[in-house]
């Protein structure tokens, strides 16, 4: 893995997120996206939400990594078992997540993750970021069944592209 191209990534898409909030009127963010049942404002906080829980996604690793890969399978298909009340939350969370923090304090916060999610790139070694686990592969079509550590680190970057081109706002293209 290449920690430079990730922390580049990383940081232009902050770059991108900022320019794409804060260049939409508030009639943009309210309006419809394509493709999803969220406004363009509740996508941007989706697209924020995948780099929140990627924090809590190292944390599993690092946990599971370290255990018989039938534990993470076994973890894995019990996530797999409960997509439905993971889809109202991932769904109900992007609405209610802008009037929660509001537009300013989700771009406050992207920077903030971004932060944290660089410190801790780089304090991983390369057998840390190869250590993996199993994935529920209906939650999200960047899991794959197995992901390491530095598959992990880049998950968010493509969440984030794929959501980006289902914005409605003129600063998207």
């Amino acid at each position: 893995m290449d920690r430079q191209v990730v922390r580049d990534e990383m940081e232009e898409t902050r770059q991108t997120f900022h320019r794409l909030l804060n260049s939409a009127t508030v009639a943009e963010l309210n309006r419809p996206s394509n493709g999803t049942k969220w406004t363009n404002g509740e996508l941007l906080f989706h697209m924020l939400f995948g780099y929140l829980i990627v924090v809590r996604l190292l944390v599993l690793v690092r946990i599971f990594g370290r255990l018989p890969d039938s534990f993470s399978r076994a973890f894995a298909g019990a996530l797999e078992a409960s997509t439905g009340p993971f889809n109202a939350i991932n769904y109900f969370g992007s609405v209610g997540g802008p009037r929660l923090l509001g537009y300013a304090g989700m771009g406050r916060r992207f920077d903030r993750v971004i932060a944290k999610l660089l410190r801790h790139l780089d304090r991983e070694s390369d057998s840390e970021l190869s250590r993996g686990m199993h994935y529920p592969t209906s939650w999200d079509p960047y899991f794959k069944t197995y992901m390491t550590l530095a598959d992990v680190y880049r998950y968010p970057t493509q969440h984030f592209e794929h959501h980006r081109r289902q914005l409605t706002l003129r600063a998207s293209d």
